[in-house]
């Protein structure tokens, strides 16, 4: 399966088994990944769930995505998954060090154009640590909406038509047409 999704200055194409340890040294990286799903130190078992993982990209179940600059070097990850009627959620975001500074923006950008306008969505649901504030705060200006919490996470609801007024405050950061 092929997919791209193209920013202004990077874009998005489903990991392949050559990611491997790319996305091996990324989640391993313990500052960067301090906030995510912790995985063990064996480079074989991201392997195999790398494997298992591209069964459920073939179902159209969930998308795991490496980013990429223009020039194709890797500079981060990003997943959507849990599709639930008309939801998603998104996560597993990770840039490396010393990625371009509009590498996140351009991500969000196009994680949300692609699901809500290429696959239909009409809502993303996610869950944010609490000690991750810089991530909180970035949600919250951008718009989502803290809808519950637990101990350890705020849970996030944006919508669509949240997105779509989101999206003229950052034209800059989006491809011209």
């Amino acid at each position: 399966m092929k997919i791209h999704i193209d920013g202004k200055n990077i874009h998005l194409r489903l990991v392949e088994f050559d990611d491997v340890d790319f996305i091996y040294e990324l989640r391993m990286h313990a500052k960067k990944a301090q906030f995510l799903n912790k995985i063990q130190a064996d480079k074989e078992k991201q392997k195999t769930w790398l494997r298992e993982y591209k069964k459920k990209e073939e179902q159209k179940l969930e998308y795991y995505f490496l980013i990429e600059s223009k020039e194709k070097e890797k500079l981060g990850l990003v997943r959507i998954y849990d599709f639930k009627d008309e939801s998603f959620s998104w996560g597993s975001f990770i840039i490396k060090d010393m990625a371009p500074v509009n590498t996140a923006i351009e991500t969000v950008l196009c994680i949300y154009d692609f699901a809500f306008y290429k696959l239909g969505f009409l809502r993303t649901h996610f869950d944010v640590r609490k000690e991750n504030t810089k991530v909180v705060a970035f949600h919250k200006r951008f718009g989502a909406r803290i809808v519950a919490q637990d101990e350890q996470n705020y849970f996030f609801d944006f919508s669509e038509q949240d997105y779509s007024q989101t999206r003229l405050r950052y034209q800059k950061f989006l491809v011209e047409k």
